[in-house]
């Protein structure tokens, strides 16, 4: 980033891109071989982007809306800057077409070689769009099934990219990123709340009897850390369902995917330590406790393989 507000082309996407050092999990670590890491990177950008789109995160200067034929003055709406990021992303999947926007001009040649189709893509788009129009969820189910929409198809891809799709191997990987989703969302309750959304199921807040305002308050009291405990049981179950899809596949692969896996597993050992007191700012694991579970995971990985 230069400091100023007009961010050029480069610029912007690298902005996006730079992201991808606060995620729970390593997105394109340095033990893959290049092409994986260069293809992860272009479908991190993808996903980073319409993120950033859905929750009015873009880099300042309007480059992003330029991009995208967009004028300026309309960034802040949303629905219109996911039309138009949804138009241009069928460019990427039309014979002869050519995205405008660079991050998918990047993506374009990895869905060629990788073969990839536009379902994972579009519902990453139909999550930010269900975003703009949903902010609470009645069920667990119902999280869930967003879930299924703003988190799995990132994990299909990443399998589909490495050659290691198959349905049982999609199977444990949706449960593996449901769970990192949810997690997230358990680390930032009070930004969220911020945009008005709550990813806390409304049964589960009634159970506990916990209200909005509850959510609110500089910090949780007894019944909101008593939620957030049992919302991260939930998670680490789907961690454990999805778990064996690490010891299915081999060598640096096999890495990528503990990587993940401890991602979500330290994440939410970072939230146990703040006693399930989420509301002071996302609690975060270190790097020694990543590299902890990673090994516990590979651990786990050869003893069942």
């Amino acid at each position: 980033m230069t400091g100023t507000r007009q961010a050029g082309p480069a610029a912007s996407a690298r902005a996006t891109l730079d992201k991808a050092a606060d995620e729970n999990f390593p997105v394109a670590p340095f033990f893959l071989p290049r092409a994986w890491r260069d293809d992860l990177m272009a479908v991190y950008g993808y996903a980073r982007l319409v993120d950033d789109i859905g929750d009015g995160d873009l880099a300042p200067g309007g480059a992003d809306a330029r991009h995208l034929g967009v004028d300026p003055a309309n960034a802040d709406d949303r629905l219109m800057m996911l039309d138009a990021f949804e138009t241009d992303l069928r460019r990427v999947f039309a014979t002869g077409g050519t995205a405008r926007h660079p991050l998918l001009r990047a993506l374009q040649p990895v869905v060629r070689r990788r073969s990839l189709t536009p379902e994972p893509f579009i519902g990453l788009i139909e999550a930010n769009r269900q975003d703009q129009l949903v902010g609470r969820y009645e069920t667990y189910d119902e999280l869930v099934a967003y879930c299924e929409l703003s988190a799995n198809p990132v994990g299909r891809l990443v399998l589909k990219i490495t050659g290691a799709d198959s349905p049982e191997r999609v199977r444990r990987s949706d449960a593996v990123c449901t769970a990192l989703q949810i997690v997230e969302h358990l680390q930032d309750v009070r930004e969220d709340l911020g945009r008005d959304r709550i990813y806390l199921p409304a049964q589960d807040m009634r159970r506990f009897q916990v209200t909005e305002a509850d959510l609110a308050a500089p910090a949780a009291g007894a019944s909101v850390r008593a939620l957030i405990a049992y919302e991260a049981g939930r998670a680490r179950q789907l961690l454990n369902e999805g778990t064996p899809l690490v010891g299915s596949v081999q060598g640096r692969l096999r890495l990528l995917l503990a990587g993940f896996v401890a991602g979500g597993r330290a994440a939410l050992t970072a939230i146990a330590a703040t006693g399930h007191d989420v509301l002071p700012g996302p609690p975060r694991p270190t790097k020694a406790r990543l590299l902890r579970e990673v090994g516990a995971v590979l651990r786990r990985a050869r003893r069942e393989g």
